[in-house]
């Protein structure tokens, strides 16, 4: 259950629709999903992250679309963020995200996580080797 109570007619605010518009516009489709809606309880917020998204996100970088998604899959399962696991495997399913890619995606991070808290458990110290300097 949410925290909040979404805006019924979130696009009344000039600055929410602004944000929704550049949504549409920028992901090339009308839906507006749900985080989007809920984050239009306070249009700076919206404008705020939307903002940092999709400069993140949606715009060319040294990293391609496809792994930016994967990386925000592990990120958000590390996060413990269901609805953020679901939104971007389905975004990372339509940037070309296979079955094969995403069960191992899977596998490398049970287990990082299992070798992290090996590590972390044990108090392993950083090698010489990989520090920086």
């Amino acid at each position: 259950m949410s925290t909040i109570a979404p805006p019924a007619n979130p696009e009344a605010d000039p600055r929410v629709k602004a944000v929704f518009d550049d949504i549409r516009a920028t992901r090339r489709t009308d839906f507006i999903n749900n985080m989007w809606r809920y984050l239009a309880f306070d249009p700076t917020l919206l404008e705020q992250t939307w903002a940092e998204v999709k400069r993140v996100m949606a715009t060319p970088s040294a990293i391609d679309p496809l792994t930016k998604e994967m990386v925000y899959i592990t990120a958000s399962i590390l996060n413990g963020c269901s609805y953020c696991v679901h939104s971007h495997t389905a975004a990372a399913t339509a940037k070309g995200m296979t079955a094969a890619q995403h069960a191992e995606l899977l596998s490398i991070i049970a287990l990082a996580a299992k070798t992290n808290q090996l590590a972390t458990g044990l108090q392993v110290p950083v090698d010489a080797a990989f520090e920086r300097g």
